[in-house]
């Protein structure tokens, strides 16, 4: 039976965003601000980075990556803020030939991600 307190367990994302592990980073632009920062977590549809600058929610950015794969350039917008944390962009435009890309970067990553043994701590005895 659920309640009033019960968290949802569906999310309202069209995709599910694959954390990028440290290694990708994009020079972004928004409200007159220019910022490099971590990207911490990437789908086809945006991305969470890490920064200390947070522009308003709503705020149109440009975005531009240069990955293994090529440069990524793409259009957002401001969709969720988290002080001392970052934000979330979602993607609002992306060219043809950069669509490709971004799709083969988050190929190279999910691969990556699985290919990394668990990690286990050594044992204290």
């Amino acid at each position: 039976m659920a309640t009033a307190f019960a968290k949802p367990v569906c999310s309202r994302r069209m995709s599910s965003r694959i954390e990028t592990l440290g290694d990708v980073w994009v020079y972004w632009r928004c409200e007159g601000m220019d910022d490099v920062s971590r990207v911490c977590d990437l789908s086809v549809g945006g991305l969470f980075l890490s920064t200390p600058v947070l522009p308003r929610l709503g705020a149109k950015a440009k975005l531009d990556m240069l990955v293994p794969e090529g440069q990524i350039r793409a259009e957002a917008v401001v969709r969720h803020l988290t002080p001392g944390g970052g934000l979330g962009l979602k993607f609002t435009a992306i060219t043809d030939q950069d669509c490709p890309r971004l799709v083969a970067l988050l190929n190279r990553i999910r691969s990556s991600s699985t290919l990394k043994p668990p990690f286990f701590a050594p044992s204290l005895a």
